[in-house]
C-alpha cells in the first residue's frame, strides 16, 4: 500500500485497519522525494509509529532521471512516477494499492479500480477492463502488476465526511491559518495553499459544499499543459 500522507490515504489506511482488526497486513511505503513539508514528515512519523505500520520510506530516483521534455513542475512531480515503478521493481510486488479517486482529476476518471499495467508499469487508458455492477476483474497472467483503487468512487466530501465520523487523524496543513489552507498536499514549490478560513473539519465540509473550484487548483503541475498529467499518469504516477 502506498501511503501519500495526505487526507484520502490515511482513510485507506483506517479502513485496512478496519478490516484486518487494527493492524495493516501488508507493506506500506511512502514515496519519498525528500520535498515534502515538515508538518507532513512529522504526521508520518508518529502515525507509522502508532498505528505500529510495517512501512518504508522508499526514496525517489533524482530529477536528472526524469523525462527532460515535460513541464518544469511536472517533472518534479515526475519522480514520484519513476518512484512507483522502482519500488515495484525493488519488491517485486504484483499488486499496490492506491488512495486515488476520480473526482480529483479528469485522467483518474480513466481509471478502474483493478487496473492492470504492463511492461515496465506503463498504463494504457485506452485498453481497460470493464467494471459493470462492481464486478472486477483480478484474474491476470503471472507478470502483470495490477492497481487496486479502493477509494475510486469516492468523492472528496465523502473523504472529510468519512473522516468526521471515525475521527482520523489528518495532517495539521489541512486546516486554515491566517486566512489559508492546503486542499491537496503535494511537494514544496509545486503545492500552494488556497484561500480558506475553514479551519476545522465540519468548515471544511461546509466549504467543499459551496465551491466550484477545483481540488488541485493549488497544484502547479497541473496548470502547466493540457496532456502533462496524463504523460505522468500513463508512465507510473498516481
Amino acid at each position: 500500500m502506498l501511503w501519500s500522507l495526505g487526507k484520502d490515504s490515511n482513510v485507506m489506511i483506517w479502513l485496512a485497519r478496519k478490516a484486518f482488526l487494527g493492524r495493516v497486513p501488508f507493506p506500506v511505503f511512502h514515496l519519498d522525494t525528500g520535498l515534502e513539508f515538515p508538518e507532513v514528515y512529522a504526521f508520518r512519523d508518529r502515525y507509522a509509529a502508532e498505528w505500529r505500520l510495517d512501512f518504508t520510506s522508499f526514496p525517489c530516483p533524482p530529477l536528472e532521471h526524469v523525462d527532460p521534455s515535460l513541464p518544469k513542475d511536472a517533472r518534479l512531480a515526475g519522480r514520484k512516477s519513476l518512484g512507483v515503478s522502482s519500488v515495484v521493481d525493488t519488491f517485486r510486488l504484483r499488486g499496490l494499492i492506491a488512495g486515488i479517486r476520480r473526482d480529483e482529476q479528469p485522467t483518474r476518471a480513466k481509471e478502474r479500480v483493478f487496473s492492470p499495467r504492463g511492461a515496465a508499469n506503463i498504463w494504457d487508458f485506452r485498453d481497460q477492463p470493464p467494471e459493470f455492477w462492481d464486478l472486477f476483474a483480478s484474474n491476470y497472467p503471472f507478470g502483470t502488476h495490477v492497481r487496486v483503487h479502493p477509494l475510486l468512487h469516492w468523492t472528496e466530501v465523502d473523504i472529510w465526511r468519512y473522516i468526521a465520523r471515525e475521527s482520523i487523524p489528518v495532517c495539521s496543513l489541512y486546516f486554515a491559518k491566517e486566512g489559508r489552507r492546503f486542499r491537496s498536499l503535494g511537494e514544496i514549490g509545486i503545492t500552494h495553499a488556497i484561500s480558506s478560513s475553514a479551519a476545522t473539519v465540519a468548515d471544511i465540509i461546509a466549504e467543499l459544499s459551496a465551491t466550484t473550484a477545483p481540488e488541485r487548483a493549488g497544484r502547479s503541475m497541473d496548470h502547466e499543459s493540457e496532456d502533462a498529467f496524463e504523460r505522468l499518469r500513463t508512465s507510473g504516477y498516481l
